[in-house]
């Protein structure tokens, strides 16, 4: 399938707990983004459409064998098996479905072929089909990647100054009110993200990604915004058919439980690349394009890192290069780890850990006292 198509990342098990929450170096690097490119193999940056193509057959595959067990062999089951095989099938199903949220969003970024009417096709139907407004969320993230790490004008998951901490935060700061948030954020995050704009970049008005005349959004954009629209209301009017056919029990198990699977572990993965106690972030003053894709780091979920594509343990790579498919990141990050030395983080945490610990530590940031660089925000949790 191609050089690092189905490779994992090697786990950087000897890395101490103290070496992974060191802070990374926030000064400007001693290399350009060019020379980060040079020690990339040259055909890491060819995108096949035969390639491409393949992962997205390979899901729905998957996706269509897992529906296919499901709906004819599950009412033959007993009462108790059933109770099992109903939530083993949502989360197969959802984690599959994450591998094909991750390939749409690759085309987001014009890395699934070098025609960009297909990766607009591919990807349009993909994200309709999970509810995801296609060109809105192309157009929004597109500015992430544009603005990582800045506090000014980074569009998602933008961290709190402990200036604009309520008072009443101090007695929030407790292990229950940190599993209740993340309970909130892995199930309703991602609809009012899209909807609501919570968590995002704020505006002078109401943002919304299904808006086309949202402040999120230039002229030129706002009639692919319609398009958007478009396919998620005709998703919308297809389920309404399955429910007046099949009954919203039967839609509910089959396709919205692992829907929820889906929009939990895209939260989880977005989260996790862009808090952890290590990573700077920057106002206006000290950003610039680099040090920001430098400010996330590459986790280990396991065996889900192959399920989805890589974009788990590949995300400083994707960051620096978001062109470049999937199937080459992996061999894209062995060869700029040389190069960016302890400007790369990789954290091999269990995904459990990581979730309460950066939800205990990663309260809000500011400068350190004393610090020359005041436009360098950290990480910090004390509220007293």
């Amino acid at each position: 399938m191609g050089a690092g198509g189905r490779m994992s990342t090697p786990y950087e098990g000897n890395k101490s707990q103290s070496d992974i929450l060191q802070r990374v170096p926030h000064s400007k690097p001693p290399f350009t983004v060019g020379e980060i490119k040079e020690a990339i193999p040259p055909h890491c940056f060819k995108r096949s459409v035969l390639h491409s193509l393949s992962y997205v057959f390979y899901d729905l595959i998957i996706s269509f064998l897992l529906y296919y067990v499901a709906t004819n062999y599950f009412h033959l089951l007993t009462y108790n098996l059933s109770y099992i095989a109903w939530p083993l099938y949502w989360i197969y199903q959802g984690c599959n479905l994450t591998g094909l949220w991750v390939i749409a969003h690759e085309c987001g970024h014009h890395a699934f072929s070098d025609y960009q009417w297909l990766d607009d096709t591919v990807g349009l139907v993909l994200h309709s089909a999970l509810l995801v407004p296609y060109f809105s969320w192309k157009y929004s993230h597109r500015r992430h990647h544009s603005n990582t790490g800045s506090l000014d004008r980074d569009e998602v998951f933008v961290p709190k100054l402990k200036s604009s901490m309520k008072w009443f935060s101090t007695y929030l700061n407790n292990p229950p009110r940190r599993i209740l948030v993340l309970v909130v954020q892995l199930t309703l995050g991602w609809p009012l993200y899209l909807m609501l704009n919570v968590s995002g970049r704020p505006y002078d008005r109401f943002a919304c990604h299904f808006d086309p005349n949202s402040p999120i959004y230039t002229d030129r954009e706002r009639l692919q915004i319609f398009v958007s629209d478009a396919g998620i209301f005709a998703v919308l009017y297809g389920l309404y058919c399955f429910v007046a056919a099949k009954g919203l029990v039967w839609v509910a198990c089959v396709y919205g439980c692992p829907l929820l699977i889906v929009n939990g572990f895209l939260v989880l993965i977005t989260y996790l690349q862009h808090t952890h106690p290590s990573l700077p972030h920057y106002d206006t003053l000290e950003w610039d394009w680099l040090r920001g894709a430098l400010a996330t780091v590459d986790r280990d979920y396991g065996i889900l890192n192959k399920v989805f594509h890589n974009i788990t343990d590949t995300h400083v790579a994707h960051h620096l290069f978001s062109t470049m498919p999937h199937y080459h990141a992996m061999e894209a990050t062995k060869a700029i780890k040389q190069i960016l030395g302890d400007y790369y983080q990789f954290d091999g945490t269990s995904i459990w850990k990581s979730m309460y610990r950066e939800a205990k530590e990663c309260v809000y940031v500011e400068p350190d006292e004393g610090d020359q660089n005041k436009g360098v925000f950290w990480y910090k949790n004390k509220l007293h």
